[in-house]
């Protein structure tokens, strides 16, 4: 399953996700107590294997700045977590290797996306970086069966149940595994990607059965 954890703030942190089994790491480029500097920001993407995929978040900050951070920290993937309009996610798109587009759950535009050009589909919950979840099964039947990256409120104890009940291609986790703003828990990541192996390893049929 595809993990990415979020947030991250300097480069110890990000190798620490990527040899607990990260996909991706998640660096905050726009206003956030979690935002990261360009220095740490460079840091990281040099540091980390090149299997690891890097992301950089944006929210509501222009298309031509998305692309110029993206470019010149060699990101393979940027995150648009506002309101980008259709017309931007799709030019951002042409311009970087992978989009990811966030929406809230309950954001009307989820019904209809085909607008909006290639791209990876992120559910949050309505507030952003708050921690706190929503309810998996109001997903709208639009995205029921489609792939997508489930966050919001995800941490080490819930993270197996919201596989479970929301079937998501992959899971995305900031708040739920820090010790504080933009520094990371090394033990509630470890926990975290143990949930969500064990998780999987059950829907696969691999799990323990007892």
């Amino acid at each position: 399953m595809f993990v990415k954890i979020c947030g991250l703030t300097d480069p110890e942190d990000a190798l620490l996700a990527a040899g607990l089994g990260a996909t991706a790491v998640g660096m905050i480029l726009t206003a956030s107590p979690r935002r990261v500097t360009m220095g740490a920001a460079h840091d990281i993407v040099r540091r980390l294997p090149s299997e690891i995929m890097t992301v950089g978040v944006f929210r509501n900050d222009g298309k031509e700045r998305v692309v110029e951070l993206a470019n010149k920290l060699g990101l393979q993937a940027v995150q648009l977590h506002g309101d980008e309009t259709p017309e931007t996610t799709r030019w951002v798109s042409e311009r970087v290797p992978h989009v990811i587009r966030a929406f809230s759950y309950d954001d009307p535009a989820l019904h209809d996306r085909s607008g909006y050009g290639p791209h990876r589909l992120l559910i949050d919950a309505p507030q952003p970086g708050s921690g706190i979840p929503f309810d998996w099964t109001a997903l709208p039947e639009s995205v029921r069966g489609q792939p997508y990256i489930l966050a919001g409120g995800l941490n080490p104890e819930n993270v197996a149940d919201a596989i479970r009940r929301a079937g998501p291609w992959g899971v995305d986790v900031a708040t739920g595994v820090e010790s504080e703003p933009g520094k990371k828990d090394p033990a509630k990541v470890r926990r975290f990607m143990a949930a969500v192996r064990e998780a999987t390893d059950q829907l696969s049929g691999q799990g323990d059965e007892r």
